[in-house]
């Protein structure tokens, strides 16, 4: 106990280590925060290299990668909805549009469903299926060719488009998943979506299993109404 009073007793602000913040404004402003008499002093930082004004790196690159689910199902991003070469290079008829406020642009020449959906953990995903599955399926039975998209193509068309492959193929999410990732690697549906997307395998799994219960008793029920009259 005497050792640590000594300490105490000897403690001298001037024997602290001076310390220093480096902080990155949203704006790219780069500042410097200390300490200095009790109060913070902030002194702006020049870059010698002449930075950008972000503090964030731009990726100003057009993303025209379009993914190739089925010969008739493609996923990708606002970029390739809105570059006509490239709708016409994969022969596109039409486009499902999940975005928030990107508009559609070629209105004459490709067949258009505008349905926004947030790209929010907690956005009911599922209540958007049948009105997007009937369109991507509408486009198949007319021998057409649809591109989902929204945004980034990332997280709403991926997870639509995965939610069809296991409505329509009768798949697990997780096959559906890898399917849809190995065609556009860059997929990452937010954890919202993804918990929904296992909850729509389970209430599935749970339907068919129902489906099949009731199949069984009415062969039970069959097969003893053949007994009685035999």
């Amino acid at each position: 106990m005497q050792s640590l009073n000594q300490e105490i007793k000897a403690f001298s602000r001037n024997n602290l280590r001076k310390q220093c913040t480096r902080v990155t404004t949203l704006t790219g402003k780069k500042i410097i925060e200390t300490w200095k008499d009790a109060k913070i002093h902030v002194v702006e930082e020049v870059e010698p290299n002449g930075a950008g004004d972000c503090g964030y790196v731009q990726d100003l690159s057009l993303d025209l990668q379009v993914g190739i689910i089925k010969p008739w199902l493609l996923l990708g991003s606002q970029d390739a909805a809105h570059d006509l070469d490239t709708l016409k290079k994969h022969k596109v008829t039409h486009i499902l549009n999940v975005a928030c406020g990107v508009e559609n642009t070629f209105l004459s020449d490709f067949t258009y469903k505008s349905i926004p959906i947030l790209d929010l953990p907690e956005t009911n995903l599922l209540s958007y299926f049948p009105e997007c599955f009937e369109f991507i399926e509408h486009t198949k039975t007319k021998d057409g060719v649809v591109l989902v998209h929204c945004n980034a193509g990332v997280s709403r068309a991926a997870a639509i488009v995965i939610g069809f492959l296991m409505n329509s193929e009768e798949i697990s999410f997780t096959s559906a998943f890898s399917l849809v990732k190995n065609a556009r690697p860059s997929i990452c549906p937010n954890a919202g979506f993804m918990q929904q997307l296992r909850s729509y395998q389970e209430n599935k799994e749970k339907s068919n299993k129902r489906d099949k219960i009731k199949e069984l008793e009415s062969d039970n029920s069959s097969k003893l109404v053949l007994a009685d009259i035999g």
